[in-house]
C-alpha cells in the first residue's frame, strides 16, 4: 500500500483518488480551494424571485461510458449518483445569415438536417468527413487517449495503419481539412468551432482533431439533472466512501523530490511535510513546474497557452425559447481568432473581439431557476489574462462591464435580445478564473490544444499529472481518461 497525496480536487484529481483507494491505497486530496471541482464551478444568486444555480465552468458531458467505467471501478453505478439527461440538439447552431442547424447523436439524422438547411451537397461533404473522423477516432482512442504519450517518439512509434496515418494527416490543420471536404462555408465554421473545445485556434491546431465532434455526434451530448457540478458531489461522496481523506483550504506549497523521487509535499502554514510515495498532480502543468518542482526544460515547452473564456451569468425573465445550448456565430470568424490569440511576432496584440461567436446555454431544469426565468451562462472565447502581447489585462478599469455589455448588444444584433428581460448579470473575466483555479492567466486548456500535452509521467520518480493541462487533454471525459491512465499505471496496493 503506497501513501499518496493527489495535489487538487479537480474532477481529474478526485477520479484518480477514488480510482486508487478503491485498489488499496492510502490516498490524501489536498485542495487549496474552500470547494472541490476545480474548474467544474458553480454559483447561485439569491433573489426575491428564487434561487438561481449556475454551472461556471463545463457545460455539457460527452462519452458517458468514461464516467460509467470510473463508477464501476470504485464499486459503484453512475446512476445511483447522477441523473443522465440525453440532449436533442446537442447544440443549436445559428449562422450568420441566420440559417440554423440542430446537431444529434445520429449520424444519418444529423446528416438529413444538414440536407434540409443547408442543401445535399453540404450533407454529402459531412457524410464524407464523417467516415474520415470515425478513423481518427477509432485510431485516437486505441492508441492514444487510454495510454501514456511521454515524447513526440511515443506517438511516431505508435501501430497506425497507413490508413489511420492517412485519415490523421500529420501536419495539416483542422481548418485545412474544413476547405479541403466542406464546400460550404457554414459547415467549415461548425467544424472550426471544435477546435476551441481544447483551447486552440483552428488555422493552427492539427487535424486529428476531427476526433472531438465525432465523439460528440457519435456518443451524444449530455446533461446531469441538478447542473453538471453534481458530478464533483458524486466523486467527493465516492472518496469519502472509500477512505479517501479530502482536505480543503490546504495549498501546497512544494513537492519534495530530492534524490530524483517524491518524498512528500509540503502545505502553507503547516510544520512539517506530509509524507508520500507518489504524488499526483491535479494542477496545471505551468504551475507544476514553474512553483511546486521547478523544472526549466519541462516548463520551456508551456508557453503557448490555450484561450480563456469571458462569461456572463444571467437571471432572465419569461421563456427564450433557446436550445439547451446555442451557438451564434460572427460574420467573420478569423477577427475572432486574432483578437483571441493576437499575433506577438508580428507586433499584434490580443484583444478583447467585437463581434465574437456567442455560447449560450439555458438549462431546462426546475432544479436551476424560479418559475418563469431562466439562468443563463453565456461564454465568449478570449485571451488569457496578463500584460504580454498575447493576453488582455482584464483587471483593466471598466474594461470587464464595458464588454460584458457588448456581449448584450451582439446578442440582440443576433436575434436574441434579453437586456430588458434581465433581472441581474454576473461576470466572470479569465482573472477570475485564474484566481480561483490557480490557472495561470485563466487558460481554460492549460497548453494550446495539440497532440502531444505535458506527459502523465512526471521528471521525479513516483511523479505523475493529471487533469486537463496533461494528456491527454482537457473536457471531463479527458479529464478522466488521464485518471485512469495514472491509476493503471501507479496499479494497485497489492502488486
Amino acid at each position: 500500500m503506497a501513501r499518496i497525496v493527489v495535489v487538487g480536487a479537480g474532477v481529474g484529481g478526485l477520479a484518480t483518488a477514488a480510482r486508487l483507494a478503491a485498489t488499496g491505497h492510502e490516498v490524501t486530496v489536498l485542495e487549496r480551494a474552500d470547494t472541490v471541482g476545480g474548474k467544474l464551478g458553480r454559483y447561485t444568486h439569491d433573489t426575491a424571485e428564487g434561487s438561481f444555480h449556475f454551472d461556471t465552468g463545463p457545460s455539457l458531458l460527452t462519452l458517458p461510458q468514461v464516467f460509467h467505467d470510473l463508477f464501476e471501478a470504485t464499486g459503484a453505478k453512475l446512476d445511483e449518483y447522477l441523473d443522465l439527461v440525453p440532449l436533442d440538439p446537442i447544440v443549436r447552431h445559428v449562422f450568420p445569415d441566420g440559417v440554423t442547424l440542430d446537431s444529434c447523436a445520429d449520424p444519418d439524422g444529423f446528416a438529413a438536417r444538414i440536407g434540409a438547411a443547408l442543401g445535399e451537397r453540404s450533407a454529402a461533404d459531412w457524410r464524407r468527413l464523417w467516415r474520415r473522423a470515425a478513423r481518427v477516432w477509432a485510431a485516437s482512442e486505441r492508441d492514444i487517449l487510454r495510454r501514456t504519450v511521454d515524447s513526440p517518439r511515443d506517438l511516431a512509434a505508435l501501430a497506425w495503419r497507413l490508413g489511420d496515418l492517412a485519415a490523421i494527416a500529420p501536419g495539416r490543420t483542422l481548418r485545412g481539412l474544413g476547405r479541403g471536404h466542406l464546400s460550404d462555408p457554414r459547415l467549415r465554421m461548425l467544424l472550426d468551432r471544435y477546435a476551441t473545445y481544447t483551447g486552440a485556434d483552428p488555422r493552427r491546431a492539427p487535424a486529428a482533431l476531427v476526433a472531438v465532434p465525432y465523439a460528440e455526434l457519435a456518443y451524444g451530448g449530455w446533461y446531469l439533472r441538478g447542473g453538471l457540478g453534481t458530478l464533483a458531489d458524486a466523486l467527493l461522496t465516492r472518496c469519502l466512501d472509500l477512505g479517501v481523506v479530502v482536505r480543503t483550504g490546504a495549498t501546497v506549497t512544494r513537492i519534495d523530490a530530492a534524490g530524483g523521487r517524491v518524498h512528500g509535499v509540503r502545505v502553507a502554514g503547516a510544520a512539517a511535510p506530509i509524507p508520500a510515495d507518489v504524488v499526483v498532480a491535479n494542477c496545471d502543468a505551468l504551475t507544476l513546474y514553474r512553483d511546486l518542482l521547478p523544472h526549466p526544460r519541462r516548463l520551456a515547452g508551456l508557453t503557448d497557452r490555450s484561450l480563456a473564456g469571458f462569461v456572463l451569468l444571467l437571471g432572465v425573465r419569461g421563456d427564450s425559447g433557446l436550445a439547451h445550448h446555442n451557438v451564434f456565430f460572427p460574420g467573420d470568424y478569423d477577427a475572432e481568432f486574432d483578437a483571441v490569440f493576437g499575433a506577438p511576432g508580428r507586433g499584434v496584440r490580443a484583444r478583447p473581439a467585437l463581434d465574437p461567436t456567442v455560447f449560450v446555454t439555458v438549462a431546462h431544469d426546475p432544479m436551476v431557476r424560479p418559475d418563469g426565468h431562466e439562468a443563463w451562462f453565456v461564454l465568449v472565447n478570449a485571451a488569457r489574462h496578463g500584460t504580454a502581447a498575447g493576453a488582455v489585462d482584464w483587471r483593466r478599469p471598466g474594461l470587464a462591464d464595458a464588454y460584458a455589455d457588448r456581449i448584450l448588444d451582439v446578442l440582440a444584433e443576433r436575434g436574441v435580445d434579453v437586456r430588458d428581460r434581465l433581472l441581474f448579470r454576473e461576470v466572470r473575466t479569465p482573472a477570475d478564473l485564474a484566481t480561483a483555479t490557480a490557472a495561470p492567466g485563466g487558460s481554460i486548456y492549460g497548453t494550446a490544444g495539440g497532440l502531444l500535452r505535458p506527459a502523465n509521467r512526471g521528471p521525479a520518480h513516483g511523479l505523475w499529472l493529471v487533469g486537463g493541462s496533461s494528456h491527454p487533454g482537457g473536457g471531463l471525459p479527458m479529464v478522466t481518461l488521464s485518471a485512469q491512465i495514472v491509476a493503471d499505471e501507479i496499479g494497485p496496493a497489492w502488486d
